[in-house]
């Protein structure tokens, strides 16, 4: 048994060096075949003696079932986020901010700012314990099961030492360019770039998945390491880099902020040769005594600064100009662009927003274009390249009736978009249902846009209340619909019935209604019908209710067509009240102004505490206010309670008001 035991622990030792050779230094020092041959022989053994089996050993790191959700982690060092400076000015101005009280030379480490997710190691004795995501800097999730597929990263190092590292992990650009190639192939999903194809593997339940996507890591720096004494930043990353630790090479010691700012600039014009996406650079000062003396505000670290690159910009050809109809009926001009890779993701698309965009900057299809993407979302515009035009380019300009329906297309005064005028245009139907079914509103799964498609040109549905009407053998009728899917579309409507009000609101497309103000809505009223009544000054004195989306949101239930889907919603039995309707409401339509400091709650807490017992919180004190709850400092509502001879409340007699 000995001789097994230690043929197990040289297998072992060999394979994680031939990980190190292989996928920390990119040189590999054996073959594919020899490496193979090591990985069975240790699987054979250790699958006849499983009590040799342990938690670092090579085999391991796809070794658990999926877990059902993750664990909350607090991490012992927080990872505080860093300030961000756009400019060269910026630069100086941060070094300034630290020279203030500190006579001494300062030298900094600059380091590429990787473009992932940022994550915490934890060893114990040399072994992998604990891998958790950033979370909100103090409490992550634990994602070991999915760390410990990314090989570049040691299950155990040379050492039997305790310590923390923090790393980014990241997505290799041409392994990202195959996943979303192998995922268009299989008809899935595409990840919009690298970060999110990151995020999402190292979030999956299922260590499997993870396992077949290549993730990797650079190690950045440590909370705590045991037993080691340091006085720079860069002594440690040397050390890291010897305990086996993929550190990126590229980071580099600057004397001055001049020499940082070359790194910068270096950097933003070399960022595309690298095959990792970064979108910056991180400066730190490399003295961590002084680090130590600088210490850090609630949110960042004083003595670190990232520097984030200008938004990118590439050249491309504007290859046609295509309209959209939005959900309001908007005529929406979108660029089709000859595909480029940009900041992270192909683009073959740019928004071009309105008439007026497309004539001031002169866009014509067939011309050559600088795009631009940056932290934008969707890619944009910048210029046109008039100087390489042929001759052959097309001026453009947005027609006059609807693409879809043939309706006639108008620009209302003070409005920068051209709208169809048409009330039963099926772009819009088919983007209100959209937008109905998505998993943020009603979260109907199996009812997608072909299958509302269809449902459209075969006159099943003619808005959202004739879901809940459909029937399986009608859905079965239709292409790529047999009875397992059916009945799965009927289930998921069925189970859409008990969603909250607050998600119907956000569904039904009320226009400025997002997730939230459906939320703010169900806390101040008991159900629908309620909020069909109410009236804009009303809604107006609801905290996040202003004017306009009050405006909106009573236009909207003024129209008859949008009474006729409510009763269709309520004879179906979809929920039209809210979650706490059914609770005692002690507050029931008691109009409350909260102000000045409260000892054992919180503003939010306080508001929280008055809207869940029916009462709705206002901003200002009126001649209808019910209560004025008052904490220190109460200021000028306190003083227009009085005036008005409104009950005025402290903080002993509002928690008896609300039962304690």
């Amino acid at each position: 048994m000995e001789d097994i035991k230690k043929r197990i622990e040289e297998l072992r030792e060999k394979i994680h060096k031939h990980d190190y050779y292989y996928f920390v230094l990119d040189k590999p020092k054996i073959s594919d075949i020899e490496y193979d041959k090591l990985m069975q022989e240790l699987s054979k053994l250790e699958e006849e003696h499983p009590e040799l089996i342990t938690p670092d050993s090579p085999t391991q790191r796809v070794g658990g079932e999926p877990i059902d959700e993750f664990r909350k982690v607090e991490h012992q060092v927080p990872l505080l986020s860093l300030d961000k400076v756009f400019s060269e000015e910026e630069l100086r101005d941060f070094e300034q901010r630290i020279r203030k009280d500190v006579e001494q030379e300062i030298q900094y480490v600059a380091e590429l700012k990787i473009d992932g997710l940022s994550a915490s190691l934890v060893y114990e004795g040399g072994s992998l314990a604990q891998g958790a995501t950033r979370g909100n800097g103090r409490i992550g999730e634990d994602v070991t099961h999915n760390i410990k597929t990314i090989k570049s990263i040691p299950l155990k190092l040379d050492k039997e030492i305790d310590l923390e590292v923090r790393g980014e992990v990241y997505f290799p650009k041409d392994k990202f360019i195959q996943l979303n190639q192998n995922r268009k192939e299989a008809e899935q999903e595409e990840f919009a770039n690298p970060r999110n194809a990151a995020a999402g593997t190292l979030r999956q339940l299922d260590p499997q998945i993870a396992a077949k996507r290549p993730l990797d890591i650079f190690i950045y720096d440590s909370a705590y390491l045991e037993g080691e004494e340091f006085s720079l930043h860069s002594e440690r990353l040397t050390y890291l880099k010897e305990l086996n630790f993929k550190v990126n090479s590229e980071w580099r010691i600057c004397a001055s902020i001049d020499e940082v700012i070359e790194y910068c600039q270096y950097w933003t014009q070399k960022r595309d040769e690298l095959n990792y996406e970064i979108d910056g650079i991180v400066i730190k000062v490399d003295d961590l005594a002084l680090r130590q003396r600088l210490g850090s505000t609630a949110k960042h670290p004083r003595w670190a600064i990232a520097y984030k690159f200008p938004a990118q910009q590439k050249e491309t050809t504007i290859k046609d100009i295509e309209i959209t109809v939005g959900r309001t009926g908007s005529l929406n001009p979108t660029a089709i662009l000859e595909p480029i890779y940009l900041d992270g993701s192909v683009v073959s698309r740019a928004t071009l927003h309105n008439q007026d965009y497309i004539n001031e900057k002169d866009i014509r299809i067939g011309d050559k274009a600088i795009i631009e993407k940056g932290g934008d979302i969707i890619p944009k515009v910048v210029k046109v390249l008039p100087e390489k035009r042929t001759g052959q380019e097309e001026k453009f300009v947005i027609p006059k009736e609807c693409p879809v329906c043939g309706a006639e297309a108008v620009r209302l005064e003070g409005e920068a978009v051209i709208s169809c005028t048409g009330g039963a245009c099926p772009a819009q139907l088919k983007e209100e249902i959209i937008h109905f079914v998505q998993r943020n509103a009603m979260n109907i799964e199996g009812v997608g846009p072909s299958l509302i498609e269809q449902l459209l040109d075969n006159e099943l549905i003619g808005d959202v209340g004739d879901l809940y009407y459909l029937k399986k053998e009608e859905l079965m009728n239709l292409e790529r619909m047999g009875e397992k899917s059916s009945q799965n579309v009927i289930d998921a409507l069925e189970k859409s019935k008990n969603n909250s009000l607050a998600q119907l609101l956000f569904g039904l497309g009320i226009r400025h209604v997002g997730s939230r103000v459906g939320q703010v809505l169900a806390q101040n009223y008991q159900d629908i019908e309620a909020i069909t009544q109410v009236s804009e000054d009303e809604l107006s004195e609801i905290n996040e209710i202003g004017p306009k989306i009050a405006q909106s949101i009573v236009t909207y239930f003024q129209q008859e067509q949008n009474l006729k889907i409510l009763d269709k919603l309520r004879e179906a039995g979809v929920n039209l009240e809210s979650q706490t309707s059914n609770v005692k409401k002690i507050l029931e339509g008691k109009k409350i102004v909260v102000t000045g400091t409260l000892q054992e709650f919180t503003r939010k807490e306080a508001k929280e505490a008055i809207t869940s017992l029916g009462g709705r919180v206002t901003s200002s004190v009126s001649k209808n206010t019910d209560y004025v709850v008052v904490g220190d400092n109460p200021g000028s509502k306190y003083d227009k309670a009085q005036e008005l001879g409104v009950t005025i409340l402290n903080e002993s007699e509002f928690k008896e008001l609300i039962g304690g």
